[in-house]
């Protein structure tokens, strides 16, 4: 069905709709929706067109992040941007939406107003990424603010559509939504800690990148914000992209020894707790015991 509902008359929009798709992934949102379905009748028709439509956000959002990020790779492969061109690859991302926006309207009214709701949080979160915070804005509240709008909203529609489809009680889509926003924000926070904590044999790609990049995520603005933080540490920090491999290993040394990262897990933990509370209200049953896995997980993944 995502193939389906990605296909276009015109050829190379069609190759490049199918690019990333082809290039594999996860699929967590849409796994996220089959499973939720699981506390009402799964199975049914809207809810694998619901699967559909947030799989098919989340590959948009791809192609528009690549060109934004100026990525020359996805998922191990050629981005649509490196492949063909920007134009090329904001169009096709534009075109996944518009794919999910028609699947999405065959769902009813409730499902569309979700959807845009989804989809404006998504693009201000991108757009509080992108630009500079004004004055006196609180760095770390506004980091928050990015993840759960960028990553926390589509987790959170893919629960609920899942429950909402499949005719589950009020307080279970209530729950799911809440379990995807805490559990996409607990797996944001993590990959901020894995990107720093793990060696890149482990990690199988190059670690640190986000100090290599000058982004600062959670770890590095506590440590900036914190008046008792190393002074090496936040010099290395405020100098920007750590390009200087020597100064990039022991910017990575300071920041895994700092009170950030300790700070960090615990906010980690928090959504995790949410989410673990999320799962409590759900009827008993293996659907829940799956979700139940899952937050263990998160809880140890960065550890």
């Amino acid at each position: 069905m995502l193939q389906t509902a990605s296909r276009s008359d015109d050829l190379l929009l069609d190759e490049a709709a199918a690019h990333l798709a082809s290039a594999g992934g996860k699929r967590f949102r849409p796994l996220l929706v089959l499973l939720a379905s699981q506390f009402g009748t799964p199975g049914g028709p809207d809810v694998d067109k619901a699967a559909v439509v947030v799989e098919l956000t989340h590959l948009a959002t791809l192609y528009h992040d690549d060109v934004m990020d100026e990525a020359d790779l996805r998922r191990g492969a050629p981005s649509a941007n490196a492949r063909w061109d920007n134009s090329i690859a904001i169009l096709t991302g534009d075109y996944l939406f518009a794919a999910a926006s028609i699947l999405v309207s065959e769902l009813g009214p409730d499902a569309v107003r979700i959807q845009a709701e989804t989809f404006q949080r998504l693009v201000n979160g991108q757009i509080r990424e992108t630009v500079d915070a004004p004055a006196g804005t609180d760095p770390i509240a506004r980091y928050l603010d990015v993840l759960a709008e960028k990553t926390g909203s589509l987790i959170a529609t893919s629960g609920r559509f899942g429950a909402m489809f499949s005719g589950a009680r009020a307080e279970v889509v209530e729950a799911m939504t809440e379990f995807g926003e805490a559990i996409g924000m607990a797996f944001q926070l993590s990959d901020d800690l894995i990107d720093i904590t793990s060696d890149a044999e482990d990690l199988g790609k190059a670690t640190g990148t986000d100090l290599r990049e000058g982004v600062h995520t959670l770890p590095m603005l506590f440590t900036l914000a914190d008046p008792q933080a190393d002074p090496e540490l936040v010099s290395l920090l405020r100098s920007g992209p750590l390009v200087d491999a020597d100064q990039h290993a022991r910017a990575l040394e300071l920041l895994r020894a700092s009170p950030g990262m300790i700070a960090t897990r615990g906010v980690l933990d928090e959504y995790v707790e949410r989410a673990r509370r999320a799962v409590d209200v759900l009827p008993e049953g293996s659907a829940k015991d799956s979700l139940d896995a899952l937050v263990d997980f998160m809880q140890v993944r960065s550890r």
